[in-house]
């Protein structure tokens, strides 16, 4: 063997090596062409990839599906057009290597079909999925939780970067809207109620520590904050309507991802080759402890948390097709006190603590299609929580000293079976039935501070039954005039309570660029379980349950809202509001301002009655640039005020009313080209800026008497806090490999360790009030792999 010829053995394997390196990496899109309303697939669509050469584009088959071969990565934009329909644009389609692309599409039928007038609509992110939402609705994508700063894949945290709401603790993902409390939020899921998602949560509250739907299981999705169409009931503040991505079912493919806040393994694929049905699992374990190596406050005592989510869809031929979908999440967080009393700086310090927070649902739906124009979707859900709470003190002699045990189980199964029906391109109607049963086993006792004696405030079980009913009509007056109206019912069978309320909307399109809309719904929620259940001795020794026949929070909302598209990637937003709540239950004593409209959590044991009055009204202004040229931003601000009644027939601030929001939420991603072997370098930030929430005065010298924190009820929230502030910041490095996706992010939460306050208390071992803040820097590292 010469010289010469290891030099060409070499110069060949170079140039081989060099040429499959010029390769360039391409991937799939494919997915289905479907009705908006009626969902029945398109057969002949022609769906074109723009800005390709040659040209790629193809034609949906008989079952409307379509698929798109060496498609380059990065953002792509798909035109998809039909015969009869309005021709759709879909930008910022994220392609990368390690999974294929499989998208459903909806094509609105074009109502001036006598006419040849070219209408182009386009999927933008201030429009609903829903098209029966007019008002305060948007959509908001996977690609959103991934991207937010500070979002760590939480929907409800990303929501923060929307107008009109803030979040009410940097610890929790529970979010005030438009004032509110966040208990008014409704969760969904296929179209039916869901309990709260989310890990470390309590009883009669919408948010938690961390979110237990991982990204991976989630699909576009609906978030409104007020005026909501006829199918959305027991919510007065806003909804997230959820939507579960389909698995692949042509491939195998994985997720495995590892950080800071655990470990997260997500499979899909099909059952078998031809067949279109398909699985989606994920999995996720976390102990928090590398936080708490690295010195960062993640809470107090060991804190883990694991949570399973599965979307199973089985299509027939014949017999529709059948989905079986659920999540659950278990965490748990315990507390040891300290054995050393000179360790006691402050009172917490010696109190154990074991707080467990169960929650899940299993559920199954089934879409039976009558014909082209009409369906029929059936659902049944089986859902449970369980919160535990046990507290015990040591004393002097370090003794455990029992001060607080909850035990709280509720189980419900509710079904659903809704019609939706085409009657033709203009006008859609859509109606349905909901009934639940609650199943809950309630128990919560407490150490009397006056007394010293242990007292029982709830105990009882037993079942309930709920009832909720609606029709809503969807009709396109004229290509530029749409109407929406609407009637939901919703009753507690138990104590004979109920709400019938009627919901409207009007939108005009002036031009392709800008509308106007007005929405009116009156809207209506059930008290959380437990305050129907508490007990109170009476002066004979016996006991009675004086909450058990209150009646359902009601309230008015009015909102207007103005669109302006300045081009094809900027738009603004401004919604005026106003909401107008009654029947609200406050304390019967005149001298307590205690309403449910600043509950934030847990059962309340004190008689109620639905005396309370509250308002909230705004102006909210948004602009935002969708992905251009790998940049995108959201500026929104908000001017707001809250109020209640309370029993002494004065009007206060809610603990919520901040007066004022602002949020900045941008991003950038660069290419780095061939030296750096293509890699997508992104940087997004998110800064809020926002009104403190409100506090009630502390009654020292009555707090010093009875060793724990009094308020003074008579000044209820008249202190505002300073000001919060908070900038969080994500850094990304992201690889596209021939058959792989590699994401390096490292998420900077409170990049300026900024110490908002969240509030004070009395501390009776130092016999000072004492300041609490809000979380301080947090630096959450995670390294993604898909495949």
């Amino acid at each position: 063997m010469n010289f010469r010829f290891l030099i060409s053995i070499y110069t060949l394997v170079t140039l081989t090596v060099n040429l499959i390196s010029a390769q360039s990496i391409t991937q799939i899109i494919r997915g289905t062409a479907v009705d908006k309303v009626s969902q029945s697939p398109l057969p002949g669509a022609t769906v074109i990839l723009l800005n390709s050469n040659p040209i790629n584009g193809t034609a949906t088959d008989m079952d409307g599906n379509f698929k798109l071969e060496k498609v380059p990565l990065g953002n792509q934009t798909l035109k998809i057009s039909f015969l009869g329909y309005k021709e759709l644009l879909i930008p910022n389609i994220i392609v990368n290597s390690g999974k294929e692309v499989v998208l459903t599409i909806s094509l609105e039928e074009n109502i001036m079909q006598s006419k040849e007038v070219e209408i182009i609509d386009k999927v933008e992110k201030n429009k609903p999925l829903n098209e029966y939402s007019a008002v305060s609705a948007r959509t908001f994508s996977v690609e959103e939780t991934q991207k937010y700063a500070a979002a760590v894949n939480d929907p409800a945290r990303m929501a923060t970067a929307f107008a009109g709401v803030v979040s009410t603790e940097d610890g929790n993902n529970a979010i005030a809207i438009r004032g509110n409390s966040p208990n008014g939020l409704l969760w969904r899921m296929d179209g039916l109620e869901i309990p709260n998602p989310n890990h470390f949560s309590n009883v009669a509250t919408s948010g938690g520590g961390i979110s237990i739907l991982s990204s991976q299981l989630l699909s576009n999705s609906d978030f409104s904050t007020g005026a909501f169409p006829a199918e959305y009931g027991n919510a007065l503040s806003g909804v997230f309507d959820l939507k579960l991505r389909k698995g692949n079912n042509q491939k195998s493919e994985h997720t495995i991802q590892a950080g800071f806040l655990g470990t997260d393994i997500s499979t899909e694929g099909p059952f078998k080759k031809g067949y279109n049905g398909s699985y989606l699992i994920n999995y996720r374990y976390s102990t928090l402890s590398l936080l708490s190596q690295l010195g960062v406050n993640v809470g107090f005592g060991t804190t883990v948390f694991q949570d399973i989510a599965y979307n199973i869809y089985l299509p027939t031929k014949s017999y529709g097709n059948f989905s079986l979908f659920g999540f659950g999440g278990l965490s748990k967080q315990i507390v040891k006190a300290e054995k050393d009393s000179s360790q006691w700086d402050f009172n917490y310090k010696r109190y154990n603590v074991d707080f467990i927070s169960n929650t899940g649902a299993a559920g199954f739906s089934h879409i039976l299609p009558f014909n082209s124009t009409t369906y029929i979707k059936t659902s049944l859900v089986l859902a449970g929580t369980g919160k535990g709470y046990i507290e015990e003190k040591l004393d002097e002699d370090y003794t455990s000293v029992p001060t607080n045990n909850l035990d709280y189980t509720q189980n419900r199964i509710s079904i659903s079976s809704i019609v939706t029906k085409k009657l033709n391109a203009k006008s859609s109607i859509k109606t349905g039935v909901i009934g639940s049963k609650l199943f809950y086993d309630l128990l919560n006792t407490g150490l009397n501070s006056d007394s010293h004696q242990t007292e029982t405030l709830i105990d009882d079980k037993g079942n309930a039954h709920t009832l909720q009913a609606f029709a809503q009509w969807n009709y396109h007056m004229t290509e530029k005039l749409n109407f929406v109206g609407g009637l939901h019912a919703i009753t507690l069978i138990e104590n004979e309570t109920y709400s019938i309320e009627p919901r409207a909307s009007i939108k005009y399109q002036f031009n392709p660029l800008q509308s106007i809309g007005f929405g009116y719904g009156l809207h209506s929620q059930i008290q959380p379980t437990g305050v129907y259940f508490v007990k109170v001795e009476n002066m004979d020794g016996s006991t009675s349950k004086p909450n058990e026949n209150l009646e359902l929070t009601k309230s008015h909302h009015f909102v207007l809202s103005y669109d302006r598209s300045i081009n094809e990637f900027l738009h603004l937003r401004a919604e005026a509001y106003y909401q107008y709540l009654f029947n609200v239950p406050i304390s019967t004593d005149a001298t307590n301002t205690f309403s449910m409209l600043n509950n934030e959590g847990g059962f309340f044991t004190d008689p109620l009655v639905n005396n309370g009055k509250g308002r909230n009204y705004g102006l909210e202004v948004t602009a935002e640039q969708y992905l251009h040229h790998d940049f995108y931003f959201l500026l929104s601000t908000s001017f707001y005020d809250s109020k209640f009644r309370a029993s002494n027939n004065q009007w206060y601030n809610t603990r919520f009313n901040g007066n004022f929001a602002t949020s900045f939420t941008a991003g950038k991603e660069f290419k780095t080209g061939e030296k750096f072997n293509h890699r997508i370098v992104g940087l997004n930030i998110k800064t809020i800026y926002s009104g403190g929430l409100r506090s009630t005065p502390i009654d020292f010298n009555a707090s010093a008497a009875k060793g724990e924190t009094v308020y003074i009820d008579a000044e209820a929230y008249s202190i505002q806090q300073k000001n919060y502030f908070r900038t969080d910041l994500k850094f990304s490095v992201k690889r596209n490999r021939k058959n792989s996706t590699i994401t390096w992010a490292l998420d900077i939460q409170n990049a300026t360790n900024r110490k908002n306050v969240y509030g004070e208390y009395y501390d009776p071992l130092l016999n000072a009030t004492t300041t609490e803040y809000q979380s301080s820097l947090i630096p959450i590292l995670s390294y993604k792999i898909d495949f």
